[in-house]
């Protein structure tokens, strides 16, 4: 395993309720209110299924991160897991589809958010929520949990209302003409869309390096809050579709909303919006704190520059890398509009899991907690949701993992010939 200098690693401050709740507050974001409504458009009634496909194949690569993440507790994921058990190509490609793809995804939660709180005002909102959870993920990894636990008690208080609201009008009726052409196709998209939501229980394993008994609490945490996550979602999935029904809720831009104005709640709307509001910040909280230390990781492992790797002193967090993030994502947020990124940053993270299960199913038996069957089941599963998500986002994913490559490559070229002509030289 490659080592770290004493002075540029973070310290362990989480405990198995923080890593949980991390985790989930990164799970229950806008997704649980924005993604069922183009889940239903692909496969109507069948969203239920994909709801649970794509739990299952969240299950397989949990379960792979937190195998792996018990052995390597250390800040970056996938890229770390990667390159111990693959290769560093392997390594840098997990790494940098995570990068591109949630740097997009801290944008489109950002304008998200901003488009719940400030219409007509996205950007500047946008941007100034960026600023302000760097702030708070630059104070130190405790701040990061604390302010979690107050968006993630608001996000659940506000779903457990609107569901009690909503649920009295639900008709099994409306699930009759539910089932759509080509539901087989519809179903696997839908479950790449909605794995999209699960993706947060990876935060839980980027943060490894500040996890207090890593071997024993990432596997729980990423468990639980997997778990608690499901429920949730399986939840809202039913109460959507009983009471919208699969065709208006396929055409719903504010589907819980939506949900308590057919149930004869329509004046509490608002409460729907305020907890999308405070999921989008969740969820842009724990992508920027997952960011900066992946970035981090990568410049330890000279794919990034080098100055990224720095930790502050004090706080024990990798400052430059989350001030450079937050830069990009602010600029990203004041030029471009990414709400529509879903199926890009879905991509990115189905390659990033495929990744983290094969290097899992090179683990000798002594590092083994799963059989090796689960790592090919959640091997597969990635692939074909990868696959079959719409074309435009797999063509973007496939060019912006070719520029990566390509630009590796020609940087340790450059850098192969730098250091020969300084061997030339010497001589």
């Amino acid at each position: 395993m490659s080592s770290t200098p004493s002075d540029a690693v973070l310290q362990r401050r989480l405990g198995a309720v923080d890593a949980t709740l991390i985790g989930l507050g990164s799970m229950l974001g806008a997704g649980v209110f924005g993604a069922f409504a183009p889940a239903a458009a692909a496969a109507g009634t069948g969203l239920l299924l994909a709801l649970g496909i794509a739990g299952l194949i969240a299950y397989c690569n949990a379960v792979a991160s937190a195998q792996l993440a018990a052995v390597y507790p250390m800040a970056g994921g996938t890229y770390v897991y990667g390159r111990e058990r693959l290769g560093h190509w392997w390594g840098f490609l997990a790494g940098w589809g995570f990068v591109i793809g949630k740097t997009a995804s801290c944008a489109a939660m950002a304008l998200t958010f901003a488009a719940y709180v400030a219409p007509g005002h996205e950007r500047a909102a946008a941007a100034a929520a960026v600023v302000l959870l760097a702030a708070v993920n630059y104070a130190g990894i405790t701040r990061t949990a604390a302010l979690t636990r107050v968006l993630l008690a608001v996000v659940v208080i506000v779903l457990v209302v609107v569901l009690a609201l909503s649920a009295p009008a639900g008709e099994p009726s409306r699930l009759a003409d539910g089932w759509f052409p080509h539901v087989a196709l519809g179903v696997l998209q839908a479950a790449g869309l909605l794995f999209f939501a699960f993706a947060g229980y990876a935060r839980i394993a980027t943060l490894g390096e500040e996890v207090r008994e890593p071997a024993r609490t990432i596997p729980r945490a990423v468990l639980s809050a997997l778990a608690l996550a499901l429920l949730v979602y399986a939840a809202v999935g039913v109460v959507l579709l009983l009471v919208l029904g699969p065709q208006q809720l396929a055409a719903a831009s504010a589907p819980l909303a939506q949900a308590l104005t057919a149930a004869g709640h329509g004046p509490l709307a608002v409460l729907a919006r305020l907890g999308a509001a405070a999921a989008s910040l969740g969820a842009l909280l724990a992508l920027i704190a997952g960011l900066g230390r992946t970035t981090m990781a990568m410049a330890r492992g000279n794919d990034l520059p080098g100055f990224l790797a720095a930790v502050h002193p004090r706080r024990r967090v990798p400052h430059h890398a989350e001030v450079v993030v937050a830069a990009i994502v602010v600029v990203l947020v004041l030029t471009t509009d990414l709400r529509g990124a879903i199926g890009f940053s879905s991509f990115g993270v189905l390659v990033y899991y495929a990744i983290a299960n094969a290097a899992a199913f090179t683990q000798p038996a002594q590092q083994r907690r799963w059989p090796r069957a689960i790592n090919v089941l959640g091997l597969s599963g990635c692939l074909t949701l990868a696959a079959t998500l719409p074309v435009a986002s797999v063509l973007a994913g496939l060019v912006v993992f070719a520029a990566g490559l390509l630009g590796r490559a020609i940087i340790r070229r450059l850098r192969s010939r730098a250091r020969s002509g300084d061997t030339e030289r010497a001589d």
